[in-house]
């Protein structure tokens, strides 16, 4: 279908440093601005993998977000920073309406933050913002009642009541399991997968894409299988690590408001680092 578009409009995805808006970098930008004649332009004017536009953060890169995108820190060292690019950047995206997958709550608010910190006020005032992922999850919604109907064909009667809605689960889980018993999938890594087997040992892996060593996921386990923070300033870091550092860590989380069961973790670990050094 032609887009309807009075103005251009600008398609965006960003690799970072990084998930916190506030403080982490944009490491990779692509750009595909759509004009209301039809014609297309992109960022970088060249497209393709193999025309990759890296950005140099001026930070270090953590391991886990490299591993996700494919890009180290070694990968950055002669690229141009945001604030050489800013300019040019900020003319090419002069009166675009924006757009992107999760956009609305990632990919703008980190560029606008990036562009502030090169001193230019880029708004979003009057520009159009079109996510994707909002209208994906609008049209197609991804609730109970939605997979009630899409698996077992039948509405849901009595929703948001424990029972029904207890026993519409364990229908929808039994029909998984049938529509899925001989589908394979690739995950983001290009790892091969069976979404469901009838297998629980399996499907834990399943649900829980991310090993975590609490409820919360404030500390989770990284493919050594040790276990690091997931949050804050240490985020990435192994607890013991973090907690031989800093020696008040522990201390700070005791005392703050952190789950109970989060709590219990750090004193297992913290007890499992004084036996290792006894």
């Amino acid at each position: 279908m032609k887009l309807n578009l009075k103005r251009p409009l600008a398609f965006l995805d960003l690799e970072t440093t990084g998930t916190d808006i506030g403080k982490d970098r944009i490491v990779e930008l692509a750009i595909v601005k759509l004009m209301p004649d039809g014609q297309v332009s992109m960022w970088p004017a060249q497209h393709g993998k193999e025309h990759r536009f890296i950005i140099n953060p001026t930070v270090p890169i953590p391991i886990e977000s490299s591993l996700v995108h494919g890009i180290y820190d070694a990968d950055v060292q002669s690229a141009p920073t945001f604030n050489e690019v800013a300019p040019k950047l900020f003319k090419f995206l002069f009166d675009c309406d924006l757009g992107g997958f999760n956009s609305n709550r990632f990919d703008i608010p980190l560029l606008a933050e990036e562009f502030l910190r090169a001193d230019i006020d880029f708004s979003i005032e009057g520009r159009n913002l079109i996510d994707v992922q909002v209208i994906f999850h609008l049209m197609e919604q991804r609730n109970l009642k939605a997979a009630y109907k899409f698996y077992c064909g039948k509405e849901l009667l009595d929703a948001h009541e424990a029972l029904p809605d207890t026993l519409a689960t364990v229908e929808v889980f039994q029909s998984m399991l049938d529509h899925y018993k001989d589908v394979t999938r690739t995950d983001e890594q290009g790892n091969e997968f069976f979404p469901v087997q009838n297998d629980m040992e399996a499907i834990h892996k399943l649900s829980e894409r991310r090993k975590k060593a609490d409820f919360a996921g404030h500390i989770v386990y990284n493919e050594q299988e040790i276990t690091v923070f997931n949050f804050g300033k240490y985020k990435g870091m192994p607890v013991m690590e973090v907690f031989k550092r800093d020696t008040g860590y522990f201390s700070w989380m005791m005392n703050a408001d952190f789950p109970l069961y989060t709590k219990k973790v750090l004193k297992e670990i913290r007890e499992q680092m004084r036996a290792s050094e006894a």
